[in-house]
């Protein structure tokens, strides 16, 4: 029963010596580190370059690592990033033993506590000059300080947005010391370039790179060197959505110009559809003018809208002079001899362009058009009977006045046979008359209708060759564009 209890009693001290043993030693630790924060800032001043010998250069490793693209502004050209600047140094008075502490290598304490180089971003474009977020330091016993702090910067970038949507941007981060110079604070780039490995995707760029440059310069202010770090930020834009919002529906509306000289100069629709296309295509325009700075760096999409804009309008003015061919009706000059043959009998057969309707006509019309024909043809055959007929009618007058001339003299008769013959004769000759003035009516008539269809055959011909000619200008401006892109 004794060795019992006495294992038992032996099991629960050690049960709670384990318990309480790490208490203590946490209690240890804040005691020494009270201690030691004590002891090292008693006499200490923040104030100061903390170096023993002032002539000795405090050298300052700086890492900068890019979490997000907050915003890019092309038309302000400012550059909005979070960013998480590192920055680490020797301070001469901020060392201990750390045996002396039971082993206490590392304390965090209060950013403003400590000397903090007054490292600033040369081009910031920002209102706000606050102070840096006063986040801890990491103190450790050989007087290094580590101090990361997060920022949301805002810089100028120069913007060159002459193949947007499908540019390519390098902006600058430049860090240096805006008081201290070469000999007092020098930089160093811990790496050669921005760390990306925590960055966040950005759904309109894509980072290719943020290398980094150590750059010594010599303002004409001071005669000391001034050393600064300067990381650029390679950007390429992702520009599917301008591609789908603002390219394809201008692409699209470009090729739909051209079918303005397809559409029938009768409908009335022709001018108007012109006027369309170009206010849709402004609309565009104004929209893009928006994102972008006003430089004298046009855009490629801006530079096919002016292209595309000039080509309607060059397009509705070729439409408006050849409705006006097509409209020059009968009282207009004969088609000359040099559009006859090219156009009329040349081009109108390359660009397969028939007579005015004939490409329109379905069998139904084209039997009833031939009808129609016959018809005319049995009437200007019935119409050459009756003159035929009435011309030898008038030679049976004529036979007949002659014979009654003769009775007359021969006999001296006059009765009512002869008054008959004559007034037959002259109603027959007033007949003839009447059928001639209306048949040149309906020659000129004829005349004059085919020089219209021949000034509407030109229009039609001339509106093929147009429309086939922008076609091609369209084309060829896409695939320019596409191919500058690319």
């Amino acid at each position: 029963m004794k060795r019992n209890s006495l294992s038992s009693f032996s099991i629960s001290l050690w049960l709670l010596f384990t318990a309480v043993m790490p208490q203590a030693v946490e209690s240890a630790k804040g005691k020494y580190a009270h201690m030691l924060f004590n002891e090292l800032f008693e006499d200490y001043s923040n104030a100061l370059r903390p170096v023993e010998d002032t002539d000795k250069v405090l050298n300052v490793t700086l890492q900068i690592t890019l979490s997000q693209i907050k915003d890019m502004d092309e038309r302000n050209q400012i550059l909005s990033a979070y960013l998480w600047i590192r920055q680490s140094w020797y301070d001469a008075y901020l060392k201990w033993d750390k045996e002396k502490y039971d082993g206490l290598d590392s304390i965090r304490i209060p950013s403003n506590l400590v000397w903090r180089p007054d490292i600033v971003l040369y081009n910031k474009a920002d209102d706000d000059f606050s102070e840096p977020v006063n986040t801890n330091v990491v103190l450790r016993y050989d007087g290094k300080i580590t101090w990361d702090a997060p920022a949301i910067t805002k810089s100028s970038c120069v913007v060159d947005v002459s193949y947007f949507p499908f540019d390519s941007q390098q902006c600058n981060l430049t860090f240096g010391s805006w008081t201290y110079n070469g000999n007092q604070v020098d930089i160093i780039n811990s790496l050669d370039s921005g760390d990306l490995s925590d960055f966040v995707e950005d759904v309109e760029w894509e980072i290719h790179g943020m290398p980094a440059v150590k750059n010594v310069i010599t303002y004409g202010c001071c005669s000391e060197p001034y050393p600064d770090v300067t990381f650029t930020l390679i950007l390429k834009r992702k520009s599917s959505f301008y591609i789908f919002n603002l390219l394809l529906p201008c692409i699209l509306i470009s090729f739909l110009a051209p079918l303005g000289f397809y559409l029938p100069a009768d409908s009335g629709e022709k001018v108007s559809l012109g006027v369309t296309v170009l206010l849709a295509l402004t609309v565009f325009q104004l929209m893009v003018a928006e994102i972008m700075p006003p430089s004298e760096n046009v855009p490629l999409i801006g530079k096919y809208y002016i292209a595309t804009m000039t080509m309607i309008t060059a397009s509705t003015a070729l439409t408006i002079i050849i409705m006006n061919l097509h409209h020059c009706g009968s009282e207009a000059k004969p088609v000359p001899q040099w559009a006859r043959v090219v156009i009329l009998d040349y081009m109108s057969k390359i660009f397969f362009v028939y007579d005015v309707g004939e490409n329109c006509r379905s069998p139904k019309r084209e039997k009833e058009e031939e009808r129609k024909l016959e018809g005319d043809d049995g009437c200007q055959r019935r119409h050459k009977e009756l003159r035929s007929h009435l011309s030898n009618r008038n030679d049976d007058c004529h036979l007949k006045e002659k014979l009654n001339g003769n009775l007359n003299k021969s006999y001296g008769v006059h009765g009512e046979n002869v008054r008959e013959t004559v007034n037959c004769c002259s109603c027959y000759k007033m007949l003839i008359k009447n059928i001639d003035y209306i048949a040149n009516c309906i020659r000129d008539h004829k005349a004059n209708r085919a020089k219209g269809i021949e000034w509407k055959k030109v229009a039609k011909v001339m509106d093929r060759f147009f429309m086939w000619i922008f076609f091609i200008m369209v084309f060829f401006m896409s695939v320019l564009i596409i191919g500058k892109a690319a």
